[in-house]
């Protein structure tokens, strides 16, 4: 799945130059982390933007904001914001920095163990 190059280029410009700013591929879009936890990304058009558990019900009552149910459950704390909701760069500035200032609250990720693969076994 492709995702939004120019979405992804206005976040860039929001964010500005930031070396605690992170660009991971993720779920077949674009993922910006900072400590190690995503604050916002994209995934095909959407916006997806992690406002934490405080805030969630706030921001489905914001227009255009549904429930992110990437994987077909809601997941409390994330929303989606559709393209109307983020039209202008103030709109989408205030999405970003809602995640990013959201993260900045939680202690930095442990890094992630590389899995390895067993060797398949014989018949």
């Amino acid at each position: 799945m492709a995702y939004d190059e120019k979405l992804a280029g206005r976040i860039r410009r929001a964010l500005g130059p930031s070396d605690e700013i992170e660009e991971r591929k993720m779920f077949g879009g674009v993922a910006f982390l900072r400590g190690g936890r995503m604050f916002v990304g994209i995934a095909g058009d959407e916006l997806m933007v992690r406002v934490g558990p405080e805030r969630y019900e706030e921001s489905l009552g914001k227009p255009h904001v549904r429930p992110m149910d990437f994987t077909g459950r809601p997941m409390k704390g994330y929303v989606f914001v559709a393209p109307a909701g983020r039209r202008t760069d103030a709109s989408l500035r205030a999405r970003v920095t809602l995640g990013a200032r959201f993260v900045a609250t939680l202690p930095v990720a442990k890094p992630r163990r590389q899995r390895t693969q067993r060797p398949k076994r014989g018949r």
